[in-house]
């Protein structure tokens, strides 16, 4: 329990900051958006084109078994989280992007890692890397055209096809794939810009969603994040396991990464879409601070679950 909360700490740390700059007025509360947007726009793709890259992994000898187990594990917190959000809570198809992706993507670098390597040591080291080398570019990838598809704005295809081909994380994505494939390494000079650039991403997006809580209010949308905390810290990992121990039976190291990083508490990514589309801030920064103050016990009971 003492190491979960040393690890959660820093992140309220960081949001405590960003609330208290805004609160004492050193801050406009809009700069919250100013630093969401940096974040999405530049820092975030700077991220995701260095982990893919510069990884040695392979992208065609693949762990599909573990990867299956976790993001269909995703796939369907999501998507419950998104039937919930429009059928019962009556929210737009936007919003429901947003809760159902804040249902299912998880904080991986500044809880993820040093718990999980905390938990399993070196043997941990390989299954976290697999997921952490593809779930911020999945997930904040899908997230974003399920957003661009159900926008319901004038244009059609063409509209699409446009932001589509303009959007910086689908960009980051695609360079670096094929950097990857093509053995392409950023030059030396230019690797110190990267690597601040990605390392600015975590507190950041954090001191900008302490700002939004500043704006909006811990508990300005309690039903809809206690459903996403329920989804998130539960249900996902769950599935997780159930999928990884007995449908694609995969080694019980991949199992207990793979629960653990799908029992980690809503990641900051959420707040940075909401911000970037204009729809459901309150709710982002709502779930990711809940789901972050609950998981210092959720995650210990998944610790205790899976024997570590």
């Amino acid at each position: 329990m003492q190491d979960v909360i040393a690890i959660v700490l820093p992140v309220f740390g960081l949001i405590g900051i960003g609330f208290a700059a805004a609160k004492l007025g050193l801050v406009s509360v809009r700069a919250g958006d100013g630093l969401a947007d940096y974040v999405f726009a530049i820092a975030v793709p700077a991220l995701i084109f260095s982990m893919l890259s510069e990884t040695e992994a392979s992208m065609t000898a693949s762990p599909w078994g573990y990867w299956l187990s976790y993001f269909l594990g995703a796939a369907i917190a999501w998507a419950i989280a998104m039937v919930v959000a429009q059928r019962v809570l009556k929210r737009d198809g936007r919003e429901a992007v947003i809760q159902g992706f804040c249902s299912a993507q998880s904080n991986t670098v500044l809880l993820g890692i040093p718990l999980i390597l905390k938990a399993y040591g070196d043997a941990g080291a390989v299954p976290l890397f697999l997921l952490l080398a593809i779930h911020l570019p999945l997930m904040m990838g899908v997230a974003s055209l399920l957003i661009e598809m159900s926008g319901g704005e004038s244009g059609g295809i063409r509209r699409f096809a446009r932001t589509l081909a303009t959007h910086p994380i689908v960009l980051a994505l695609l360079a670096g794939v094929l950097a990857h494939t093509f053995g392409i390494r950023a030059p030396a000079f230019l690797k110190p810009v990267l690597e601040g650039l990605g390392a600015s991403v975590s507190p950041v997006a954090l001191v900008a969603m302490g700002i939004a809580l500043a704006r909006y209010g811990f508990w300005s949308d309690p039903l809809a994040a206690s459903i996403s905390s329920a989804l998130k810290l539960l249900v996902h990992p769950a599935l997780v396991f159930l999928l990884g121990t007995f449908v694609f039976r995969i080694d019980p190291v991949f199992v207990g990464v793979g629960t653990l990083f799908a029992a980690l508490p809503s990641g900051v990514n959420g707040y940075l879409i909401a911000v970037r589309y204009e729809t459901g801030e309150a709710f982002a920064s709502n779930a990711i601070a809940l789901s972050t103050v609950l998981s210092v016990v959720t995650v210990t009971l998944w610790l205790v679950v899976l024997g570590v």
